[in-house]
């Protein structure tokens, strides 16, 4: 196959991966407030792409896998990676601060450019419909902070790690690399 061919195929198959215009996958079918501003947002903005889902918290131990995340996000945004970052205060309190707070640390300490949504629980009673989705989809809750789910482009949650498989992580570049399409 000829260059152009094989570039004309891969691209036909991404369009194939990707949900039919205006539909959205029952695992993304979600809205939450942005942190920078309150503005609810929806998942769905994100059908057809590869997500890292991510809760975070401000003074926990791996607060800098912040830097890693950003790092993934700008080297495979383009190719159709979205991290998405989840504060929340449910594991030792370590989000303790309003979005002011954890805004002010995200985008000025650590660079933060993906999307950031307002604090919410991540496992317990009061856990948000996002994440019990999630730990339905996977049997697997968040067992700290910085716990990561990896969405594929038809919106099926495909794999969870724990905290300890940091950003750079040889196999969660090679799982997101794979649901990318390469």
């Amino acid at each position: 196959m000829g260059g152009a061919a094989l570039v004309a195929a891969l691209a036909a198959g991404r369009a194939g991966a990707q949900t039919e215009a205006g539909s959205c996958p029952r695992l993304l079918d979600f809205s939450f407030n942005r942190l920078q501003d309150g503005k609810p947002q929806s998942l769905c903005q994100y059908a057809g792409k590869v997500l890292l889902v991510v809760n975070t918290a401000s003074y926990c131990g791996f607060t800098p896998q912040y830097e890693g995340l950003e790092k993934l996000f700008a080297e495979r945004g383009p190719r159709g990676l979205v991290v998405l970052g989840f504060p929340s205060n449910d594991f030792g309190g370590q989000e303790p601060g309003g979005s002011k707070d954890i805004g002010e640390l995200c985008f000025n300490t650590y660079g933060v450019k993906f999307p950031m949504f307002e604090k919410s629980a991540v496992t317990g009673s009061g856990v948000n419909p996002f994440y019990a989705a999630l730990i339905k989809a996977t049997g697997i809750k968040p067992g700290w902070n910085f716990h990561k789910y990896l969405i594929d482009r038809e919106g099926k949650a495909v794999a969870s790690y724990p905290s300890t498989i940091t950003p750079g992580d040889r196999r969660l570049l090679t799982d997101i690399d794979r649901a990318l399409g390469g």
